[in-house]
């Protein structure tokens, strides 16, 4: 008897790949390794590839299976679907070695006896010897079984886990990466099955996947079996934790977002059926499926798996995991890991970006959802709602835009030679992503009904270049590619920052050369992220409007109430660009809206005045002390403060914008204290928006009361020039290099300067107009931060300018 057929899951490990596969190696090595730190991995055992090499042997397969490997033409998916078919249909129908089904159904009795049953419930995983590999992940490439149950049904689960390595995406993925089908073993995996169902399951990687930022764990979860995930049938919830300050003790979670899930897989009612689909209850679609404790837990675990694997490795290794809660016990599971494949390979030097060519171009928006990757693609629509659609002979031709309700692994040979990829379902982490982003392909994911508004033989552009949203527009748009090699770009003397609105799109500019953040303005998050004026969401019960109120509740879901949903909202924008900056510093402008921006926001329109000139109205520091607007400002001073001492963001700087007088920043100053933000207490800086002329006027006094000085040339532009920026009739005479503006400029760097306070400018003027930049240099500006696509020109021109 052969005894490497059947061995524990305990006794195997990393260096039995070729025997065990890469899914069976990588929870054996956790399971001796990490147990001991507190990592949990379900107990099981493994029928090694011996198995499977003597299945093909005394079956008499092999030549079979040569000889209809060979028919195959790859540029038509129907010739590999007919082979794939012909092989996994030979298997199913080939005898089970006797000798061999008597030793696994002997090591699932011993399992069994082990959880003090006589027929437990256990997964059956394909584990193949290619798979999970550092250079390429055939993720989803082979199947697994859920909630197998009895010597019968699981000789059947392990002769289908065979026949998986002949599916069509198996087949055509292994031809992608040129690996030889008969170099390629497959063990499976036998695991006692977390009760999943019950609770909630999803995935985790040691990264963010589409920017591959290193410093988060992201985590994707929904209620019951971990399928419904992976093949992005559900729009999961989204957790990310900043790994720095987790390390550190705090509880760094930067990210909670609520997806939409409205159903859930769970075991079925009898042995025909192991699983089944049900709607989830609507309670449980509006809460989330992790509390904080298992979101930081589950963190906590990823590190130490990577760790471990980035030392064995002797380089960095991101992992991507596979996690199930056990409704039973209430305990948390690792069910599976591999290393990350994509961003792992990934060149970190170079900057590439791609824009719509014309700015000015016209552009009809169809439709959005989740964007994966950073590409542009064009093409024409081809909708198909399964593999088996066929209109007269139509085929998906290469470079169309494959749209569908979802994919899984078997839509792969398709995947490939799509021009981009629309899905209704899905999320960041489901198969249609993961494949896409291995491919190089633009896809859209989670956009509800693609398949509807989008129609057959539809010329559309597909954009995801704009950040985490993708964008459909009509028609076919001409877009451009710039690579630029950071290694090349020189070193200024002068620090340059950068202007980041967008939270979503912080982690995509982290690895560029720069001092940290100049200006992160709060508006973008409140007017993006909240959506709803902070006092309608203190108040709208006093002010018995009934559609405000309903339209309150729909915004708030999953948060226990208004307050804690402002201020978890706001901080969560906040931690995701302060984080892709730690430890340079983030200075943050408390908002900043003018009263006709705010009573655009949801129930705006109870609290804010009709002005004649907003812009010179209440906004502001005239704001924050306020009674009306006080307990509003009060919301914002708790978001900073959850982020910089609960979050452990202590690079966090707060800024006041548009503060008249000295008296006026010691009030706003006095009421941050109520909030409990304290000058000086635990590093917190102050710094000052220098934008009107008492600001430079009376710099001296005011740079008693702050810790810097911070150049809004736009409105201090405005104010030295009495005009209005907003009116076309005198756009002609505004001018930030005017020698009046400049005389201002002058003015405050020196007295700056001479009180010992930094002094910066956040704005366009310096990328524009490299004479601006070379008088602020000049003058000794302690830094000048400008927008992301502006920073490469801007680093050329100051460094010629300091040379």
């Amino acid at each position: 008897m052969n005894d490497r057929i059947i061995l524990p899951l305990n006794g195997v490990g990393l260096a039995d790949l070729a025997l065990v596969g890469g899914k069976c190696a990588s929870l054996g090595e956790m399971i001796r390794n990490l147990s001991g730190l507190g990592v949990n991995i379900p107990d099981g055992f493994v029928i090694t590839t011996d198995a499977y090499w003597q299945f093909l042997e005394q079956s008499q397969l092999t030549p079979f299976i040569k000889r209809e490997l060979d028919q195959i033409d790859f540029s038509h998916v129907e010739s590999l679907r007919r082979v794939g078919s012909r092989i996994r249909q030979a298997i199913s129908n080939a005898r089970f070695p006797h000798e061999l089904s008597h030793q696994i159904i002997a090591a699932y009795e011993g399992l069994s006896r082990t959880y003090d049953q006589a027929a437990t419930d256990v997964a059956v995983r394909s584990s193949a010897t290619a798979e999970d590999l550092p250079d390429a992940s055939f993720a989803g490439q082979q199947e697994t079984y859920l909630n197998v149950r009895g010597p019968a049904a699981l000789i059947d689960a392990v002769r289908n886990c065979f026949a998986s390595l002949f599916t069509d995406r198996a087949i055509s993925y292994r031809q992608t990466f040129d690996f030889d089908i008969f170099h390629v073993g497959l063990s499976v995996c036998v695991q006692k099955m977390v009760r999943s169902d019950l609770a909630g399951s999803g995935v985790a990687f040691s990264l963010d996947t589409e920017s591959g930022f290193k410093d988060v764990v992201m985590i994707n979860g929904s209620y019951g079996l971990g399928e419904m995930v992976v093949q992005g049938a559900v729009s999961p919830d989204e957790f990310l934790v900043f790994k720095p300050a987790r390390k550190k003790g705090f509880a760094s979670i930067i990210e909670k977002r609520l997806g939409v899930k409205d159903k859930l897989m769970v075991y079925g009612d009898h042995s025909d059926e192991r699983t089944r689909i049900i709607p989830t209850e609507e309670s449980q679609r509006h809460r989330f499926c992790l509390e904080d404790r298992q979101i930081l837990q589950l963190a906590d675990w990823v590190m130490t798996i990577e760790e471990y694997y980035s030392s064995l490795k002797s380089k960095w290794c991101p992992v991507d995991i596979e996690w199930a809660v056990d409704g039973l016990t209430g305990g948390l599971f690792i069910v599976q890991a591999r290393p990350e494949t994509i961003h792992s390979r990934k060149r970190t030097h170079t900057m590439t970006e791609y824009r719509i060519g014309d700015p000015s171009t016209p552009k009809q928006l169809v439709g959005k959802g989740i964007a994966v990757g950073d590409k542009i693609a064009g093409g024409k629509v081809n909708i198909l709602y399964s593999l088996d659609k066929r209109v007269g002979g139509h085929e998906f031709a290469k470079g169309e835009i494959l749209v569908t309700d979802m994919t899984d692994p078997d839509w792969e040979p398709i995947m490939k030679i799509a021009s981009a990829i629309i899905t209704n379902k899905g999320g960041r982490t489901c198969h249609a992503a993961i494949v896409a982003r291995e491919m190089g392909v633009p896809a859209i994911v989670g956009c509800g009904n693609a398949t509807e508004f989008l129609s057959e033989g539809q010329w559309v552009t597909a954009s995801c270049a704009e950040g985490e949203e993708g964008y459909i527009y009509e028609g076919k748009l001409d877009f451009e590619c710039t690579e630029t090699d950071l290694d090349d770009l020189p070193t200024c003397r002068t620090p340059i920052m950068l202007n980041v609105g967008s939270p979503s799109t912080a982690f995509g500019y982290a690895h560029l050369p720069h001092s940290g953040v100049g200006l992160a303005r709060e508006e973008f998050i409140i007017n993006n992220y909240i959506k709803a004026h902070p006092l309608a969401l203190l108040q709208h019960k006093e002010i018995k409007d009934a559609s405000l109120s309903a339209a309150i509740r729909l915004l708030i879901r999953g948060f226990e109430h208004e307050q804690a949903y402002f201020i978890h909202k706001l901080s969560y924008g906040i931690a995701k660009i302060a984080a892709a900056f730690y430890p340079k510093k983030v200075i943050v402008r408390f908002s900043d809206f003018k009263s006709n921006e705010y009573r655009n926001l949801l129930g705006g329109n109870h609290f804010e005045p009709v002005e004649e000139n907003p812009m010179i109205g209440w906004r502001g520091a005239s704001r924050y002390y306020s009674t009306a607007y006080k307990p509003a400002f009060g919301l914002e001073c708790q978001a900073i403060r959850k982020v910089r001492e609960e979050m452990g963001l202590d690079n966090v700087v707060v800024m006041i914008p548009f503060c008249r007088t000295v008296e006026e920043l010691i009030k706003v100053k006095a009421v941050m204290a109520e909030f409990g933000l304290v000058q000086g207490e635990n590093g917190l800086e102050i710094f000052l928006m220098a934008e009107l002329p008492s600001n430079i006027i009376l710099a001296r006094e005011f740079a008693k009361h702050i810790d810097g000085f911070s150049i809004g040339s736009n409105d201090l532009t405005q104010l030295t020039l009495g005009l209005d920026r907003d009116s076309a009739l005198v756009a002609h005479l505004y001018n930030e290099r005017n020698e009046a503006v400049k005389t201002m400029l002058r003015m405050l760097i020196r007295t700056a300067r001479e009180c010992g306070v930094k002094v910066g400018i956040c704005g366009q003027g310096p990328s524009d107009f490299p004479d601006f930049a070379q008088f602020l240099v000049e003058e000794g500006i302690d830094s000048i931060s400008v927008t992301p696509d502006s920073l490469i020109k801007t680093i050329r021109a100051i460094h010629s300018i300091e040379e």
